[in-house]
């Protein structure tokens, strides 16, 4: 399986952007699904899960009721709605399949890594 990551880009604070991530050669309704960023010089932290039928969501406290983590199996997609961005929102975003906890206690759990797309929220 190899995860590819779309859609990031430079946007104002305030602003949106939904990020994608499909695959090639594999079938993600298999995994759980999941978004993490990483910063300059931070660790990579989770950001947003979905359990493999996506009946269950999971994300991280600084995120929650401003981005959505959907997917659509049909289409081997997995997506990442980013509302009212903020500067500390920069990163590079990398999508996850893994196995276990829809939100993974650690990334021994990560099966898959897609490559990153960089999001830059100006202010």
């Amino acid at each position: 399986v190899q995860l590819q990551a779309s859609g990031g880009g430079l946007v104002q604070a305030g602003g949106s952007l939904r990020l994608s991530c499909g695959s090639s050669g594999g079938t993600l309704s298999s995994y759980n699904m999941g978004w993490f960023r990483q910063a300059p010089g931070k660790e990579r932290e989770f950001v947003a899960g979905i359990s493999r039928s996506g009946g269950s969501t999971d994300s991280a406290d600084s995120v929650k009721g401003r981005f959505t983590i959907s997917r659509d199996n049909a289409k081997n997609t997995v997506y990442l709605q980013m509302n009212s961005l903020k500067p500390e929102d920069t990163a590079v975003y990398y999508c996850a399949a893994y196995t276990g906890l829809v939100a993974p206690i650690n990334k021994r759990s990560i099966v898959y890594w897609g490559q990153g797309t960089q999001v830059t929220v100006s202010s």
